[in-house]
């Protein structure tokens, strides 16, 4: 009989369902005494039903999109200790969530699961408390769990007493879990995982001529991840009057509406700068790849892309919570540049323009930090513990 390894995802915002199938890939090429593993990907929040799935899902896009600040506070209270992580484990919609997955290990019987998202990790711990392993009386139990986190930063919620491992982004978010009382050996600081083929990438002139651009210009992307967050319309403007020549790529993902007014206030200005405007897109890896810096707000999967490409980040925006830890993160790390008041994004990339040895700097602190083999440690780790 073939080992088998769940994941436990959830759709709110892209990275958790990235880092899962990138997972889902390199675990299934492996083997355990002639046993290859199968391994299903479980979008978590949809075990209780669709409503709720979509309250949640779209609750986070909205409020990332719309009331970000709102969403800050929230992250701010729920990692507070006024609200530790043993209470996390009270409430009616995890009570719920660990029925239903209670449910689900009973038919699949699962020899390890793996976790991208909190809530689910919360409801397997909840019931790995009440049944941590096989005995005489009950054939039921929970088998080892792994937390991955997808974020450069250990929101409360993550940590969990019965967690067995923790795959961290970097040594820094290593020490903050060791500081949240997680012990040492329990943390691997393997990176957050990306799929294999992202590191793959087209010729950059073949890439930007497709996109109406000049392979031989600076290009600065603008985005702000999948649903378009972020201020994008008034940075756009500011980075048209910068007095320095480059192109620039606007990409807005999923957000339609916001691609359409920007395409219409681009008619209607006269600038002296080559624009291309994009949706949705599946060529993240060659963009990436193309481009000479990205302006951006620092998602955990986007900021994990970005450190794989060797890409500088200037980031003048980010909703409040995970991706203001992941910009301190990138800051204390050198691996991307911040706006305030007075350093502007216009003074900003005049400098990087100007002085090249300044983009260099950034590419080889980012060097220092990438991690590249993510999905083949954390597949390794799995042998280890189910092989045992």
């Amino acid at each position: 009989m073939s080992k088998k390894v769940l994941i436990m995802s959830a759709s709110t915002g892209g990275g958790h369902n990235r880092a899962a199938k990138a997972m889902k890939e390199e675990i299934e090429k492996r083997c355990i005494n002639g046993e290859y593993i199968t391994c299903e990907i479980v979008d978590s929040l949809k075990l209780i039903n669709t409503t709720m799935d979509k309250i949640i899902s779209s609750g986070y896009e909205k409020s990332a999109k719309y009331t970000p600040k709102a969403w800050g506070g929230v992250y701010k209270i729920s990692d507070a200790n006024i609200m530790s992580k043993h209470e996390f484990k009270g409430n009616l919609f995890n009570s719920l969530l660990s029925s239903r997955l209670k449910k689900l290990l009973k038919e699949s019987k699962p020899d390890l699961i793996i976790g991208t998202h909190p809530f689910p990790m919360i409801a397997l711990s909840t019931l790995k408390k009440k049944y941590p392993y096989r005995n005489a009386f009950n054939s039921f139990f929970v088998p080892p769990l792994i937390s991955v986190l997808t974020d450069y930063t250990a929101h409360s919620a993550y940590i969990q007493d019965e967690i067995d491992y923790y795959i961290a982004g970097d040594e820094y978010v290593r020490e903050v879990l060791i500081s949240e009382g997680i012990e040492d050996d329990k943390i691997k600081p393997y990176g957050i995982p990306v799929e294999k083929s992202f590191l793959e990438h087209r010729d950059k002139n073949v890439v930007l001529e497709e996109l109406g651009l000049d392979p031989n210009k600076f290009t600065v992307l603008l985005m702000g991840g999948s649903f378009g967050a972020g201020n994008i319309k008034d940075t756009l403007k500011e980075l048209l009057l910068i007095d320095r020549d480059f192109q620039i790529l606007v990409i807005t993902g999923r957000n339609e509406s916001l691609k359409e007014r920007l395409e219409k206030s681009l008619e209607k200005s006269s600038f002296d700068k080559n624009i291309s405007v994009l949706g949705f897109t599946k060529d993240m890896n060659d963009i990436l790849s193309a481009v000479d810096i990205i302006v951006s707000k620092p998602g955990g999967l986007t900021t994990t892309e970005c450190l794989l490409k060797e890409l500088p980040m200037i980031i003048p925006y980010y909703i409040p919570g995970q991706e203001k830890e992941n910009l301190d993160f990138l800051s204390n790390c050198g691996a991307a540049l911040r706006t305030s008041s007075k350093f502007t994004l216009t003074v900003l990339l005049k400098v990087l323009i100007d002085n090249p040895e300044r983009v260099e700097l950034l590419k080889n602190n980012i060097r220092a930090i990438k991690k590249q083999n993510t999905s083949e440690d954390i597949a390794d780790l799995v042998c280890e513990i189910i092989g045992q």
